[in-house]
């Protein structure tokens, strides 16, 4: 399972959230402590909105403890919305255009968890994709093809059910082929002004996701694991759940994708 963190609030440097405290996400990528995979090596990638609307972006398949490139990076940019991943393959290749953050204009989005048995529907997931952005298909995860999908399902007019409808089209993928755990992820996304963020699984074992309101940075974290181990007012986002990020609100919904295949 991959590790992430993502940020909306006054700017700040991102080395705030990717390497300076003390369960940073570089020190995930090396140990984590809330899931299976305690080490995510395959890659890593930044997505932060700044003077345009387009989010700028940095990906490399190094670990993200070994590029100097990435430390002197979020020493430098400062932003009030911004998104970091490190990556522990399922099983695609290890290589740029499979390293999150994605973006296609103004949006961005990263995923953690997996739909089961993927390698054995794949052709049939990238159907679900419409042609008008299949041209942003350029590398070979469950996780841009469900970016993508949910783009074609509307996720800038309805960001709700866009990606309640992307998962549910996965998801039935999964229990025709019946394989699982048919789905587990948390997922983040934003349009440049809001943050999105989505926990869900179907067992009982979605992956852990946090969030907490800094006084101090007037700004909040999202992330997949706590960043001190001192900090006791972390909240953690009950599984099932659609976040809206939005200044200093905070939103949360029902997230309930509709299983046409356990409805059959």
């Amino acid at each position: 399972m991959c590790r992430w963190a993502a940020y909306l609030g006054q700017p700040i440097f991102l080395e705030d959230i990717v390497s300076r405290p003390a369960h940073s996400l570089i020190r995930q990528s090396q140990g984590a402590m809330h899931c299976h995979t305690p080490v995510n090596a395959d890659g890593f990638g930044l997505a932060w909105y700044g003077e345009r609307p387009e989010p700028g972006l940095y990906r490399d398949v190094m670990p993200a403890w070994s590029d100097p490139n990435l430390r002197s990076l979020v020493a430098q940019v400062r932003s009030g919305l911004f998104m970091a991943h490190v990556r522990a393959s399922t099983g695609t290749a290890t290589s740029r255009n499979n390293c999150h953050p994605f973006a296609v204009g103004q949006f961005s989005f990263m995923h953690n968890g997996q739909f089961g048995g993927y390698d054995t529907y794949r052709r049939d997931a990238e159907l679900l994709i419409p042609d008008a952005y299949y041209p942003h298909r350029k590398g070979a995860t469950d996780s841009e093809a469900l970016f993508l999908i949910a783009l074609g399902e509307g996720l800038e007019a309805d960001p709700k059910g866009a990606i309640e409808r992307a998962t549910a089209r996965l998801a039935d993928l999964a229990i025709r082929r019946g394989e699982a755990p048919h789905v587990r992820l948390t997922a983040a996304f934003s349009d440049g002004q809001r943050l999105y963020a989505i926990r869900h699984a179907s067992d009982d074992q979605a992956p852990t996701l946090f969030h907490r309101w800094s006084v101090t940075r007037q700004g909040r974290a999202v992330v997949s694991e706590p960043l001190e181990t001192d900090e006791g007012d972390w909240q953690e986002v009950p599984q099932g759940s659609f976040c809206t990020f939005e200044g200093e609100g905070l939103k949360i919904e029902p997230f309930r994708p509709v299983l046409a295949a356990k409805a059959a």
